[in-house]
């Protein structure tokens, strides 16, 4: 079960509006625009959900779910950070975990809670997530629904914003995605460190070629 106030802090910690700057990443959707393959709410759609059933915000979950259960256990934290790091397909995707993770721990620290201090630092994005959520007793499959919602709205985001779709495609895809997300939640929090296998090599690519693109709005 989720408290009322494990639900605060999920609402508030993985918002557009907690200070990790998610909004200065695109994680290569921003390279899949300027090349037309996402051009409007279909291939945006497609190209969210490819993403999440097969990409990095499938493989971001799962280590999420293995920090939240290794919480507190300094070297295994380390080894999962090192796991994390070494799956980065592209140097601004390194860039953009690190900075939103380390971001994410201090934000956090305004909810004091011991455990904090086993998280090595620099810390991935879902490894801070997982680490942190875990100190506070949140349920690991609501931490999950919560953290990939907001990869899918971050992505949506930035389909608004550039392709661009109007808001209520941007919701549409939300909602079609809905239970998608569910279904994720509460696969990855089951799976195995072997079942981390990302197979979305357009995704994969767009974060390698984003640092080619003569102009950028996005950091990645």
């Amino acid at each position: 079960m989720t408290s009322n106030s494990d639900l605060q802090k999920l609402l508030i910690w993985l918002s557009p509006a907690f200070p990790v700057g998610a909004f200065a990443w695109s994680a290569g959707l921003e390279t899949a625009i300027v090349a037309r393959q996402v051009h409007d709410r279909a291939s945006a759609e497609r190209w969210i959900a490819g993403n999440l059933a097969h990409g990095g915000i499938r493989t971001d979950a799962i280590l999420l779910a293995h920090a939240h259960r290794a919480a507190g256990d300094a070297p295994a934290l380390r080894d999962l950070v090192d796991l994390c790091l070494a799956l980065t397909p592209a140097r601004e995707r390194h860039d953009e975990t690190l900075a939103m993770g380390d971001a994410f721990i201090t934000a956090a620290q305004a909810w004091p809670v011991a455990g904090q201090e086993a998280l090595p630092r620099p810390c991935p994005y879902p490894i801070a997530v997982g680490a942190v959520t875990a100190a506070h007793g949140m349920a690991l499959q609501a931490v999950l629904t919560a953290f990939l919602t907001s990869a899918v709205q971050g992505q949506v985001s930035v389909a608004v914003r550039l392709v661009p779709i109007g808001q209520g495609d941007g919701l549409a895809i939300v909602a079609a995605l809905e239970q998608a997300v569910s279904a994720a939640a509460a696969q990855c929090q089951h799976l195995s460190l072997d079942a981390i296998g990302a197979v979305a090599y357009a995704a994969d690519i767009a974060q390698m070629a984003h640092e080619t693109l003569p102009t950028r709005i996005f950091r990645s």
